[in-house]
């Protein structure tokens, strides 16, 4: 089995750079305090990364 992390929206996208609200769309997230399971892969990590002040690992799964 594939590992796997949960996200979380922490931030708002109003008055944010277009890339990163098209950031939020592509890891699924749309509305605050939303979570998503996501495969552990390094796109999805570098996704995150990008917009560390917008989302929140929650956690790592197995």
């Amino acid at each position: 089995m594939a590992k796997t992390i949960v996200v979380k929206q922490i931030g708002s996208p109003i008055r944010r750079p277009e890339k990163q609200r098209q950031t939020l769309i592509g890891l699924g997230l749309n509305k605050m305090h939303k979570t998503r399971e996501l495969e552990d892969t390094p796109s999805i990590r570098g996704m995150v990364a990008k917009i560390p002040h917008l989302v929140q690992i929650i956690e790592e799964r197995e």
